[in-house]
């Protein structure tokens, strides 16, 4: 007989949960995680024991037809907390990204972004190929755009030119190191696009930084963008997954869109209660990895080798290293001692905290930096 369960709004987080999983698969993890201490980025985090127990949980049904409970919990959720009216569950933020640009605009107009952008530089050329648009990129202030910047660059109406129809904003700036907007610039942006009539959409796959860093609420970000894609699977810890949000005929088109890219999800509702968990227990401690990725900037202050940090906001450390010093000879070094970061070019390094970081983690990455030569 079917075991009934409830929906998971009404689980109390706090009790024990019912399923009590010793996997093979955890213990796997929780191993290969111990093994190294990775900050090549915040993807690489694990879900926790607490996490896999609530997902097990999860009422699930058929996402493509509307009928995942979890995933419209989820969905609903997530909505209301920016003061949208609805959202969309995607198996990546590139997706949402993609999806949310391809709904704002036609063929042969015109994206505004900052040259650094993860929808410029790192979604493999998708607003090209799904959307049939040009870019026009800006060079912020670490990654981050001013007002009147966005006003010089808009097309005047010339048949020459295509017109402009999106601005896109990353908060936080991944390549800017984790920095982030001050809302009245966001506000200043909102303003500019509304008077020349441009959609704007939010790149948040760091928003939960960037909200706990500025002390921000979502809501005010939800009054401010059109569309917001915010993401689950990195600081806050959840295995996969975003949720684009925008009011009810933006996100009607965007689940059709969706379904084209192929990303519509059957029995998708254990996924997203990794997210709904996520959110009730992984934003505040959000916190400690901004004061360890501080603390890492610290030690390398001290460093001869180093050449310049740039501001540390949340849980990126970007920095190069001097001249006669190569990022990869660095990286391989602390490579080394089982401490994993990236050399995103020849002479800057990239190092992400996150909840499968530690203190005492943090402790052995900054003893092994003072001992660098």
């Amino acid at each position: 007989m079917t075991k009934n369960i409830k929906c998971l709004r009404s689980v109390n987080f706090h009790q024990k949960p019912y399923l009590n999983i010793q996997s093979d698969f955890f213990a796997f993890n929780l191993y290969f995680c111990l093994m190294k201490i990775d900050l090549r980025s915040d993807t690489f985090t694990q879900p926790t024991a607490a996490m896999l127990e609530f997902m097990m949980q999860a009422p699930t049904g058929d996402d493509v037809f509307g009928e995942d409970p979890t995933v419209n919990e989820l969905e609903t959720m997530t909505a209301k907390m920016f003061g949208k009216e609805a959202g969309l569950f995607c198996p990546s933020g590139t997706m949402t990204n993609q999806i949310a640009i391809k709904c704002h605009t036609q063929p042969g107009q015109e994206v505004i972004c900052e040259q650094l952008s993860h929808v410029y530089s790192y979604e493999g050329g998708g607003i090209a190929f799904n959307s049939g648009c040009q870019v026009k990129t800006i060079k912020g202030e670490r990654g981050l755009l001013k007002p009147d910047q966005i006003v010089s660059s808009i097309n005047p109406d010339d048949i020459h030119k295509p017109p402009t129809a999106l601005v896109v904003v990353e908060n936080t700036s991944n390549r800017g190191g984790g920095s982030c907007y001050d809302m009245s610039d966001l506000q200043e942006i909102r303003k500019i696009c509304t008077q020349y009539q441009l959609g704007l959409h939010l790149d948040g796959a760091r928003i939960w930084n960037a909200m706990i860093a500025k002390n921000q609420q979502p809501a005010s970000f939800g009054q401010l963008f059109d569309s917001l894609s915010i993401c689950l699977s990195k600081g806050l810890g959840a295995p996969v997954g975003s949720v684009l949000l925008g009011d009810v005929d933006f996100i009607k088109k965007a689940r059709r869109i969706r379904k084209l890219l192929g990303g519509g999800m059957r029995q998708a509702g254990y996924l997203a209660a990794a997210g709904i968990y996520a959110i009730h227990h992984h934003i505040d401690r959000l916190r400690d990895d901004h004061l360890h990725a501080k603390q890492i900037a610290s030690a390398l202050q001290q460093q001869s080798w180093v050449d310049n940090i740039l501001p540390v906001e949340t849980n990126m450390v970007i920095f190069d290293v001097k001249p006669h010093y190569k990022a990869q000879e660095i990286a391989t070094k602390l490579k080394e001692k089982d401490i994993h970061c990236i050399a995103i070019s020849e002479q800057s390094i990239r190092m992400v905290t996150h909840l499968n970081v530690t203190a005492n983690m943090i402790d052995i990455v900054i003893d092994t930096i003072n001992n660098i030569n």
